[in-house]
């Protein structure tokens, strides 16, 4: 046989060993749809959000409300376009998780070398800290603000007046002398020392705190306590930080309602009322105009959820830590992925933390080329593109409606949650591409990312020690 013929006869074989592994691939269907444009968000009117006291029931709480959350972007409704809001997003991405690499990376001395006491440094990025906000209350009588919520950081806080330095904000800045449940806490109180270097104005002996964050932004104020209300229900003295000084790009919220595993984070702060269990659905919004939400109390348990249980980390009790122990792509498990390369070691590095925060989710290299190499071999029928941005798996669908893709599926311990396929190849521009959005990162840290996390009811069960996801979970 010429060498013509074999050439001939390897190309043939490989087409059809091609056709013959999509043919037995376990596949699912993805609909083409363009980038989100955002909606601007629309709240309850604010005369409904009465308030009403709360019973603390203990470890069994009945007390639960749900809050309407909104991206980031749907302040910028009508402002700019689905394409450069989505690059900025990118952009924004990048920043949060080299701030979250830097700071597990330097859990040792967060603040080292500033001069200054610090709380900590939290997962940062430029223009603020998470993706998601909500409309609360601050105050007796309540006043009305846009918060960040985020788990990738502890700190309540919001801006205050007088203001040494404040950004711009969409309400007007909180002024706690108006308040009437507003109240300094005093230096060297078990409260104060919460802080992980609290310090203290010696005129007056209250609690001063700073958080700083990765983009070089901070805020610096008193520490106190207050009344916080969610539409009807009034949760009192949550310890927030009143920041007289806060310099950063923080777009236009209020300050930032802390969600992480900490001291002072929100749900540890609530527990005896809530049970210290949360939960949040991020809605797809490429497909729906609905807005996500969060629920605390007993409440925010589904019970169509599996769960996974939560690691710590013996140097940083920020973040959540999840066991991720491999991959499939149709139906099979991706060779060379397996749970030693997610693995949190005695020292802190490594591991894999959930995060509501951080858009697109990063795997440590070696894990991130064997499952792309395995969903380009699942895809082979799709039109290559080129590569966008961190995304190096790119598929040109102009002129489809729908087509078949791969099923991916993570492996948690004791969890298998099978992605729905608008979570993993997404819309990057206005001309019908679409990447695979999983990036690898060099870094031994692993993030699970909220466009995986999008239409699952998302569990966090501090008091069970455990993560849970409820697909279809935004109804």
């Amino acid at each position: 046989m010429g060498a013509k013929a074999i050439a001939i006869f390897l190309s043939l074989l490989s087409l059809f060993l091609s056709a013959s592994l999509s043919q037995y691939l376990e596949s699912q269907t993805l609909v083409v749809r363009s980038l989100p444009k955002p909606h601007a968000p629309t709240w309850l009117e604010e005369s409904e959000t009465l308030t009403v006291p709360l019973e603390t029931t203990g470890e069994s709480p009945e007390t639960a409300f749900s809050v309407e959350l909104h991206h980031l972007d749907s302040l910028a409704a009508g402002k700019s376009t689905p394409e450069s809001l989505f690059v900025r997003r990118l952009q924004r991405d990048a920043a949060r998780a080299k701030a979250i690499t830097a700071a597990v990376a330097g859990k040792v001395s967060l603040a080292a070398g500033t001069g200054d006491f610090s709380s900590s440094v939290i997962s940062g990025l430029a223009q603020g800290s998470g993706e998601y906000f909500t409309r609360l209350g601050v105050g007796t009588p309540p006043k009305y603000v846009y918060m960040v919520l985020d788990t990738g950081s502890d700190v309540v806080w919001i801006q205050c007046s007088p203001c040494r330095n404040c950004y711009k904000q969409s309400d007007p800045v909180f002024d706690p002398a108006r308040s009437k449940s507003y109240q300094r806490v005093r230096c060297k109180t078990p409260l104060c020392q919460m802080l992980d270097s609290p310090g203290c104005n010696s005129n007056r002996q209250t609690c001063l705190y700073q958080v700083s964050y990765g983009d070089g932004s901070f805020t610096f104020g008193e520490f106190s306590t207050e009344t916080l209300t969610f539409r009807r229900t009034k949760v009192d003295k949550v310890a927030l930080g009143c920041g007289h000084d806060n310099e950063g790009l923080f777009v236009g919220a209020a300050g930032l309602l802390g969600l992480g595993r900490g001291k002072l984070s929100f749900p540890t702060q609530s527990g005896p009322l809530f049970g210290r269990r949360f939960s949040y659905c991020l809605v797809d919004r490429s497909a729906s105009s609905k807005p996500s939400s969060i629920v605390f109390g007993g409440s925010a348990i589904s019970r169509t959820a599996v769960f996974t249980p939560l690691l710590t980390n013996p140097k940083l009790d920020t973040f959540y830590y999840l066991g991720l122990t491999g991959f499939s792509v149709g139906g099979t498990p991706v060779r060379g992925i397996t749970g030693s390369l997610f693995q949190l070691d005695n020292s802190g590095d490594g591991g894999v933390i959930i995060d509501s925060g951080t858009s697109v989710t990063r795997l440590t290299r070696p894990a991130y080329i064997a499952l792309r190499d395995a969903f380009r071999a699942g895809a082979g029928d799709l039109k290559r593109a080129p590569e966008f941005s961190l995304f190096d798996t790119c598929y040109d669908l102009s002129g489809k409606t729908e087509v078949k893709v791969p099923t991916v599926v993570m492996h948690f311990a004791g969890a298998d949650v099978a992605l729905p396929a608008s979570n993993y190849l997404i819309p990057v521009d206005g001309s019908g591409r679409f990447c695979f959005a999983f990036a690898g990162t060099k870094s031994g840290l692993s993030i699970i990312g909220n466009i995986q996390q999008q239409g699952f009811r998302v569990v966090y069960d501090l008091a069970g020690s455990r993560v849970g996801f409820a697909p279809r979970g935004c109804a």
